[in-house]
């Protein structure tokens, strides 16, 4: 089944096309495809071909919306997701605003039944064209039909809608459903997954209520709050995909602060959003370079999948005219420049640099218990 108004012969012509944003393709496929019909095949290729980053080889069978797109959860991910059900013995998952149908997908092919709702008609038709027959898709309101779609021992999982025709949203008042409705799924009755972006705030994560920060492919895609059967009650983790987990210790207690060791570790996003950082530092014997700064420091390289390792050369200070010099005699041209609570930009900072040589370095700009300071470190892998 295809979405309307696609046809199999447009899609065809438009996957010819080497560019099919432009106005050439347009033209040429509406010689022979009534304009609306051109129109989405051009549109369907231009995002399967965006997608292809997300969704790899998948990308070119599957149909898709610009929003959709970028709320879609990833393959990987979305498998996690499913799995989670499974472990907790869920048999049939109610999918409250399943965009495209990418978790609805993942729900499906684990063995799961699967209702999949949205609200909006055409992005639900793009679901059920993804989803071809292995799921029921419904056009409606999340909060309007939930009671009637949810039964005993079904579980639940919602994806809110957090972007408008004028972007992303960020305040949880503002999402679709509301934000008391999401939050009240999270009664502890059933196996619940409401998948969330990063940067929420842990003040808006209810009580009693397991926080999943993911990172994928060195990307912090998510956090996905989980209650009811198979969670982990007022629990914070990183999970680095696919199965590296990082509980943080929910006690306060920080690492120590000190100046810059052998080697520096820059913690990958979700270990820092889960606030999971302080196991990390006893894990690695580290310290912080600053309170408020997640970098962390020690003299002897401990290989962990949570943090990206650089062994450290020389400590500079921040000064535009040392570090010029530097690049020169040290004939650097391939300069990665990263800071954290340091102001300025880092590409502008190369620019004025002026790398040109045959070398290449890492300067890692932070403050530290002397002031700021630039640290030259080659990256361990």
């Amino acid at each position: 089944m295809l979405p309307h108004p696609v046809t199999a012969e447009a899609l065809a012509d438009a996957a010819a096309e080497p560019d099919p944003g432009s106005l050439a393709a347009a033209q040429r496929l509406r010689r022979h495809h009534p304009p609306e019909v051109a129109a989405a095949a051009l549109e369907q290729v231009t995002l399967r071909r965006r997608a292809s980053g997300k969704f790899g080889d998948r990308a070119a069978s599957l149909f898709f919306t610009r929003d959709g797109l970028e709320q879609a959860t990833r393959p990987s991910v979305a498998a996690h997701h499913a799995g989670r059900f499974v472990l907790a013995g869920v048999r049939r998952v109610i999918d409250l605003g399943c965009g495209i149908g990418s978790d609805a997908m993942a729900f499906a092919e684990a063995g799961l039944e699967v209702i999949a709702v949205e609200r909006d008609p055409h992005t639900a038709e793009i679901a059920a064209a993804n989803l071809a027959g292995r799921a029921e898709v419904i056009t409606g309101d999340a909060e309007e039909v939930a009671d009637a779609l949810i039964g005993a021992g079904d579980g639940v999982f919602l994806d809110p809608a957090r972007r408008t025709t004028s972007g992303r949203l960020w305040r949880t008042e503002d999402f679709t459903p509301r934000w008391a409705f999401v939050t009240a799924l999270l009664d502890g009755s059933r196996t619940v997954g409401i998948k969330l972006g990063p940067a929420l705030p842990h003040r808006e994560i209810p009580a009693a209520v397991e926080a999943e920060w993911v990172s994928d492919r060195g990307e912090t895609v998510e956090v996905s709050l989980w209650s009811g059967p198979g969670s982990v009650p007022d629990s914070r983790s990183a999970l680095i995909m696919p199965d590296h987990r990082l509980v943080a210790d929910r006690t306060g207690g920080r690492p120590a602060v000190a100046g810059p060791g052998r080697f520096l570790y820059e913690p990958d996003g979700a270990v820092i959003r889960s606030g999971a950082i302080t196991v990390l530092g006893e894990e690695l014997g580290a310290w912080l370079l600053d309170d408020q700064i997640a970098y962390l420091s020690a003299d002897r390289l401990t290989p962990t999948p949570y943090a990206t390792a650089f062994e450290i050369s020389e400590v500079l200070p921040y000064s535009e005219k040392i570090l010029r010099r530097w690049v020169h005699d040290h004939d650097i041209g391939r300069l990665e420049i990263k800071k954290r609570g340091i102001d300025g930009d880092p590409a502008a900072l190369r620019r004025r640099l002026k790398p040109a040589g045959d070398q290449e370095a890492t300067m890692i700009i932070s403050r530290t218990p002397v002031g700021a300071r630039v640290l030259i470190g080659r990256r361990v892998r």
